[in-house]
C-alpha cells in the first residue's frame, strides 16, 4: 500500500471516491488495484472507520 495515501483520512477519502465512481465493491477495488483488503480495512479501522458493504463505502 505504499503507493496509496498514507494519511488515514486522505486514504478514507480516496477509497470512498474510488468506490463511488469506479468500483461496485471493496473486493473489486482491491483486486483491480492489487491492494491487500485486510491491510486496507485494518488501516482504516485503526482510524475509526468501518466498511459498510450495503452502502459500498467506509464511514
Amino acid at each position: 500500500m505504499s503507493t496509496f495515501p498514507s494519511d488515514p483520512f486522505v486514504l478514507f477519502s480516496w477509497v470512498n471516491l474510488k468506490l463511488r465512481d469506479f468500483y461496485p465493491s471493496l473486493d473489486a477495488l482491491c483486486e483491480d488495484l492489487e491492494i491487500n483488503k485486510e491491510e486496507l480495512i485494518k488501516k482504516l479501522e485503526d482510524a475509526g472507520f468501518e466498511y459498510n458493504e450495503n452502502a459500498n463505502k467506509f464511514w
